[in-house]
Order: C-alpha cells, then sequence, then structure tokens
C-alpha cells in the first residue's frame, strides 16, 4: 500500500530538479513499469525514493513510532507512520522546508506534475490535476487533512484495512511521535545529502 504515503517528505528531499523531484514521487507509481522507459531524471529520483524508505524503515526512530500502535494496527503501522511523519513535516514546515510557504510549494509541485505529466509512469499520470496534489499536501498540516488522507486510503482498498482509525493514535500520542520525527529527520537530511 503506497497510495499517498509520505509523498511531501519525498518531494521536499527530491532535490531541484523538478524531474527528479517528480521522480521521488513516482517512486510510489512504478510498479510493472519498465524503468529504462523513463527520462534518467525520473529514474534518478526513483531510485532516491527507494534509498529513502530503506533509510527511514531500518531507522530506530521508524521502528519505535511503528511500535506505539495498538495491535489492531499493527499491520498498517508503517503506512500509518509514514502519513503522520508528512503531518509533522507539514507543521514544521517553517523550519525544514525550503524557505517558501506549504501553499506555494504545493502550487510549483503541481504545476511542474502538469508540465512533465508525459515523463511520468501511466499510475502518477492518473492522480488526477494538479490541483489535487496541492490541496493534499498542503491538508497534511490538519488533523482534518490526515484524518481525509486516511479515509480515502481505505476506501481505496479492495480489502479494509483499519486506516482510517489511525488518525486517532495521533492525535492521542502526538507529542510521542513528534520526538521520533525530530530524531529521525536530521540524520534522514544528511543521509539524501550524502547520496546525492
Amino acid at each position: 500500500m503506497h497510495t499517498r504515503v509520505n509523498w511531501l517528505a519525498h518531494l521536499l528531499l527530491g532535490g531541484d530538479d523538478p524531474l527528479e523531484r517528480l521522480g521521488n514521487l513516482a517512486g510510489d507509481f512504478v510498479r510493472g513499469v519498465d524503468l529504462a522507459t523513463l527520462p534518467a531524471p525520473v529514474r534518478r529520483g526513483i531510485e532516491r525514493h527507494r534509498a529513502v524508505d530503506r533509510f527511514v524503515d531500518g531507522h530506530p526512530a521508524h521502528r519505535r513510532s511503528r511500535g506505539r500502535f495498538p495491535p489492531g494496527l499493527a499491520r498498517v503501522a508503517g503506512v500509518l507512520t509514514d502519513v503522520f511523519y508528512d503531518h509533522l513535516l507539514a507543521r514544521r514546515w517553517d523550519e525544514l522546508g525550503p524557505g517558501e510557504p506549504l501553499p506555494s510549494f504545493a502550487e510549483r509541485v503541481a504545476a511542474e506534475l502538469e508540465l512533465h505529466r508525459h515523463a511520468m509512469p501511466p499510475r502518477l499520470r492518473e492522480v488526477g490535476p494538479g490541483f489535487r496534489l496541492r490541496d493534499w499536501l498542503v491538508g497534511y498540516e490538519s488533523l482534518d487533512g490526515i484524518a481525509d488522507v486516511l479515509q480515502r486510503m481505505q476506501a481505496r482498498r479492495a480489502r479494509r484495512l483499519p486506516l482510517a482509525s489511525g488518525v486517532a493514535v495521533l492525535a492521542a500520542r502526538r507529542e510521542e511521535f513528534d520526538a521520533d520525527f525530530c530524531a529521525l529527520w536530521p540524520a534522514l537530511a544528511r543521509f539524501v545529502t550524502g547520496a546525492r
């Protein structure tokens, strides 16, 4: 399950080249795609996406966060943690972002996606008009936005997974997740900088 999961973090860590940044987003949409058919910058972004996922999944802070969920959510703890981390990133955007407001960043990325749709994997092209991506990214900032993300993810699954109930865990344990995120983010930023 990799739909709308930590998109904000992947886009922020995706570098300055629009195609490479979008490739970082495309990493969740390439199942069944011959990567050789994609432009080189998109492939580099996909490789960075995968490296970031491996780093994050193996980091002790992410493991702690996954362990904060009750047994009924253990199967989806990784997905929920990634979405929650995007929420925490959005809330700290002024501190951790690239120096432009989140709505402006989201608008720019949405415009880039529209401009470069032809270079994206088919499933990413189906995300819809760029304004939807923009609204989703900005929505990460609020608990209501996260609840909407989780509800939509849950509704799209043929096999119902209890994603929507995850927002209650975030609300109840936000400080603990925030501490985990603050332990992970500097290490992740150093990792990505070293990988460029």
